[in-house]
């Protein structure tokens, strides 16, 4: 980690402390920034207060092997997503999810799942994410899961070789994983029967609706039995992904968690920062202890990796993701940031829905996030589960 004495702006402000050298900048109108500020806090202060479970896994109808396996990643008490849809989707029914980033919708739709299939191997499951990282990181839950069951799953999604995917796709599998672009390629090619999945999860809805993915989501659900079981999880659903997903269920359960603890776990700033100083502001951050492991959102690839230049050139361990890195690379740069070996991960908002990464410290927008809701994402990187976690934004003044 860099200590701060390699490199030293000649900016007056650098001998203070990042909050006392914003108040020396010119003020600018917040308004806009500070009513999503506070409208975040505000609906997680309406939120209902949901007590923690004391419910366990062990009282849900699924195999011994698969409590072991849940055991084994030491998980005792479910989340209230879990608790709420594992009955549910055991039983059948088709259920709409509703839950804050980081409560554990993935297992809660893995567990009943593997459950099902493991006792019936006619079944299969297709699961559509919006980005190639959460495609991955529903893969790896996958397999500490579903370990001794003898059940297996292929991953397809964009920026690798489709060759590969292919080859594997003529292996038995029962779970298919994959981001809908590359799915609907393999389908036309017809290397997918998807007549053959009786079984469908759309994780993070909103976000494939919101980037263009529901044309590619209804192809491929044309494809699929009408009688199926259908999974939708998300942490928004509006009224008009609402109804898009009702056009998709029968008779389906809605539950929507709103964990007030969630949210209240981070600690949300706003910085005012001229033109021109927003790296020297950031590098003031990044050097102080407390910033141990902190994520960074710009709005552009461009952006992101003139960034990463220039906090490499600072001495700081950085890396970036966004939609021009090859697939390697953002494995790679997920993978040093995951297991420390950076301080630093830059991103554009590819990064910013439904990845978790565990003890990220701080969330630092450098560039302000398109919508409420694109906020509401980025910080929900930090604060996970019952961990602390800080939001700091940065509004460029002129």
């Amino acid at each position: 980690m860099y200590n701060g004495n390699r490199y030293r702006s000649n900016r007056k402000f650098n001998n203070r402390s990042p909050r006392q050298a914003v108040r020396k900048i010119r003020s600018l109108s917040l308004e806009e920034l500070e009513k999503v500020v506070s409208n975040s806090k505000m609906s997680l202060a309406q939120a209902p207060d949901i007590l923690e479970s004391t419910s366990s896994f062990n009282d849900f109808q699924v195999s011994d092997l698969i409590k072991a396996n849940i055991k084994g990643k030491g998980y005792i008490n479910p989340t209230p997503i879990q608790e709420q849809a594992i009955p549910y989707i055991i039983n059948g029914r088709d259920v709409i999810g509703m839950a804050n980033t980081g409560t554990g919708k993935t297992a809660a739709f893995l567990i009943p799942l593997l459950d099902k299939v493991s006792k019936d191997r006619t079944q299969k499951v297709l699961i559509v994410t919006p980005t190639r990282e959460l495609a991955l990181q529903i893969r790896e839950e996958f397999i500490s899961f579903a370990k001794g069951l003898g059940l297996y799953s292929v991953l397809c999604i964009g920026g690798t070789k489709m060759l590969q995917q292919r080859q594997h796709l003529q292996i038995n599998h029962n779970f298919l994983i994959g981001t809908p672009g590359r799915l609907k390629d393999l389908v036309r090619q017809r290397m997918i029967n998807l007549n053959d999945f009786n079984n469908v999860v759309l994780d993070e809805t909103d976000r494939m609706v919101d980037i263009g993915f529901f044309p590619d989501i209804k192809f491929l659900i044309s494809y699929m039995p009408k009688v199926r079981q259908s999974v939708f999880f998300s942490a928004t659903v509006s009224p008009k992904v609402q109804a898009i997903i009702q056009s998709f269920v029968q008779n389906p359960v809605s539950i929507s968690v709103a964990t007030k603890e969630t949210t209240n776990n981070i600690a949300q700033e706003t910085v005012r920062v001229s033109r021109g100083l927003k790296v020297d502001v950031l590098h003031d951050y990044l050097i102080k202890e407390e910033f141990k492991k902190t994520l960074v959102f710009g709005r552009t690839k461009h952006g992101i990796d003139k960034l990463n230049k220039e906090l490499l050139q600072r001495g700081f361990k950085v890396s970036s993701i966004h939609g021009n890195k090859k697939q390697n690379q953002r494995e790679k740069a997920l993978r040093q940031f995951k297991y420390n070996e950076i301080q630093v991960l830059l991103a554009t908002d590819v990064a910013s829905r439904g990845l978790d990464i565990e003890n990220v410290s701080h969330v630092i927008n450098f560039d302000m996030p398109e919508s409420y809701e694109d906020y509401i994402h980025r910080i929900g990187r930090t604060g996970r589960g019952t961990k602390k976690g800080t939001a700091i934004t940065f509004v460029e003044t002129n």
